[in-house]
């Protein structure tokens, strides 16, 4: 299974093995901001990591980036969003996305519907890893909402493409870090967070990592269908 792994993070040493951690399929690499793209589709399936960065910024690669997963998505290719990845799906296929105003950050709890196939074998009440200060407002035409929290809308789905706001894929290290790193949050805030980084939260949000297994079982069955029909 080929996978295009489609990295918008600044940091992309962390992000890359984070995502390598958890999918076992073979990850083509691109560091998006750095002008990386897919020169084709030929993919199996593809991912869209977090960011620093918001979809409604003028940049050249995020145009870019928008631009190939437009084609991507039409092409029927299997995709899974997180975090920036989940906002930039909804854009790309007609959905909004703003700003906050704040910031979710931290373990939290979302509660999702217990009917759709990403977050199958999933507690209906999960605790999950967030950072974000934009949000999808609206989803895309005929998407369905998932999962949601009081700040909303965590997870969506319309055809092929499946997308998460919260973080399945950080470890303990990751959270700690991109928390230390919020120097915009009072030091207050930024402590809390990190107090709250223990090994028990961790354990409990280790659950949802279930869901890379989940789209990969997705992709594969995308695949037969491939097969059977040609």
């Amino acid at each position: 299974m080929r996978l295009a792994l489609l990295n918008a993070a600044q940091k992309a040493e962390n992000t890359r093995e984070n995502f390598r951690r958890e999918l076992d399929a073979d990850l083509d690499v691109f560091h998006c901001p750095s002008g990386e793209l897919p020169g084709d589709l030929r993919f199996d399936g593809f991912v869209v990591t977090g960011s620093w960065a918001s979809v409604y910024w003028d940049r050249e690669w995020i145009g870019q980036l928008k631009t190939w997963v437009g084609d991507a998505v039409r092409a029927g290719l299997p995709a899974l969003g997180v975090c920036y990845g989940h906002q930039l799906l909804a854009d790309v296929m007609g959905g909004r996305v703003e700003g906050m105003g704040e910031y979710e950050i931290g373990y939290r709890t979302v509660e999702h519907d217990g009917e759709n196939r990403l977050l199958d074998g999933i507690d209906e009440r999960m605790t999950v890893f967030t950072t974000h200060s934009d949000h999808v407002v609206e989803e895309p035409p005929g998407a369905t909402v998932f999962a949601r929290n009081e700040y909303g809308i965590h997870g969506f789905r319309k055809g092929r493409v499946f997308a998460v706001q919260f973080h399945p894929e950080y470890d303990m290290a990751t959270a700690r870090a991109v928390t230390s790193g919020k120097d915009r949050l009072p030091e207050d805030r930024i402590q809390s967070v990190l107090d709250g980084i223990t090994a028990e939260n961790y354990e409990a949000a280790c659950e949802v990592k279930q869901l890379f297994d989940n789209f990969l079982a997705f992709v594969e069955h995308i695949q037969q269908i491939r097969t059977n029909t040609t």
